[in-house]
């Protein structure tokens, strides 16, 4: 095990990170899935007592992933917020996060939680790309799909079981011609994949990345087992 590893995509060497990310040295691109700003704050609005302080430890993590690889621009495929993209205390933690690093090119996959952040956009900036955008070999999407490139997408918020340890683990998911990255926000669920012939999970075990090899498992889709 080890807290990165480098695997060959579309003929680019790209690094999958423990901390649920993944790195394109050539650009020094950052991808993460997931992100779901906000999350705590809309289950709190809803009646539903949830600890305090995701977004902030989230944020923390993203900052030392790009002081870690040295990333010149961040990706997000999708799911950028939760909920709401006015109000909150999460949002002060958000801005001066991004004042901090006001230099850095931030992109956004629009995902299917993301229907008001066309609103914050400009003021936060943020270059909000289509569903299924060309990035040199690769298709940059929210939600995984077979494409004559190879498709970087989230949405699934993929989680597998690993011999020896309680539960199900945030994993990458990969096939041909398909990664998707498990949710990059600690305080999401996960979903059950029903594996696919030549599947491959990468799971993040807190801060180590262990390879498991699907093998036989049945199935060509995907069972969701909790919610996103």
């Amino acid at each position: 095990m080890a807290a990165s590893l480098v695997r060959e995509l579309a003929g680019e060497p790209m690094q999958l990170l423990a901390d649920r990310a993944l790195f394109w040295p050539a650009e020094a691109v950052l991808f993460i899935a997931d992100l779901h700003l906000g999350k705590g704050e809309a289950l709190r609005r809803g009646g539903i007592a949830v600890p305090r302080g995701g977004t902030r430890e989230d944020l923390a993590r993203l900052h030392a992933l790009l002081d870690a690889t040295g990333a010149r621009e961040l990706c997000v495929l999708g799911d950028f917020l939760h909920g709401a993209a006015d109000g909150g205390a999460w949002q002060q933690e958000w801005q001066a996060w991004r004042a901090a690093h006001a230099a850095l090119p931030i992109s956004v996959v629009a995902g299917n939680h993301d229907r008001r952040l066309h609103r914050q956009a400009e003021a936060w900036h943020l270059a909000l790309l289509d569903e299924n955008t060309p990035r040199g070999p690769f298709r940059l999407c929210h939600l995984p799909r077979t494409d004559a490139g190879h498709v970087i997408a989230g949405h699934l918020h993929p989680r597998v079981r690993y011999p020896g340890l309680p539960g199900r683990w945030p994993a990458f998911l990969m096939r041909p011609g398909l990664t998707v990255l498990p949710a990059f926000s600690r305080f999401t669920g996960g979903t059950d994949p029903l594996a696919a012939p030549g599947d491959s999970y990468f799971v993040c075990l807190d801060d180590q990345l262990a390879e498991r090899d699907a093998g036989r498992a049945a199935g060509n889709g995907f069972r969701p087992r909790y919610g996103r």
